[in-house]
């Protein structure tokens, strides 16, 4: 906990492995449908990431604290007028989700655990801005979310694109992957 409150991105992820199936399975008995649940889920996630440095222990479970957001977050969700027109989809992905070959997901497993490995190296709170857009979140709410500028953040999203893409241990994996073979 401490580590991660000090910026360490693996010690978030060990946070994140630790807790996001007992998040994920409060939001999902609560709002009931699997898409709605993960993004739920992840927006938890992506709050408690950039409240972690306030977080202070009181003797209660890390977990209870996230449930606590997960908690309004549903209380927003289903007060917000996007719910009242939310369209689930969450059946046709899984069909999509399904014809894909086993190889497929593992080269997308690949990509996705080197991109997460070199965006955990960026600086902290550039890395903070490319995790909370990654997860779909608008540069607004970013800048409020860091307390900066939203042109500081768009600043921060261009400077993290250019290190991405010239990391070498991420070309490496993306350059494997699409060869199609592992790297």
């Amino acid at each position: 906990m401490e580590r991660a409150k000090a910026g360490d991105g693996d010690a978030f992820a060990q946070l994140y492995s630790a807790y996001s199936e007992t998040v994920y399975r409060y939001v999902y008995y609560r709002v009931g449908g699997r898409s709605t649940a993960e993004d739920l889920t992840s927006e938890v996630f992506a709050r408690a990431f950039v409240r972690l440095p306030t977080f202070t222990w009181r003797g209660l479970d890390f977990a209870a604290w996230l449930v606590t957001i997960a908690r309004n977050l549903v209380v927003d969700h289903f007060a917000s007028a996007r719910f009242r027109l939310e369209v689930t989809t969450g059946e046709l992905l899984d069909t999509k989700e399904a014809e894909r070959s086993s190889e497929e997901r593992a080269l997308d497993s690949l990509r996705n655990i080197g991109l997460a490995e070199a965006i955990n190296r960026l600086p902290c709170r550039m890395r903070q801005a490319t995790w909370l857009w990654a997860l779909g979140t608008p540069t607004t709410h970013i800048a409020q979310q860091l307390g900066i500028t939203p042109s500081t953040v768009r600043v921060h999203l261009h400077q993290a694109r250019r290190r991405l893409a010239a990391d070498p241990l991420l070309t490496s994996v993306m350059d494997g992957v699409t060869r199609g073979g592992l790297p």
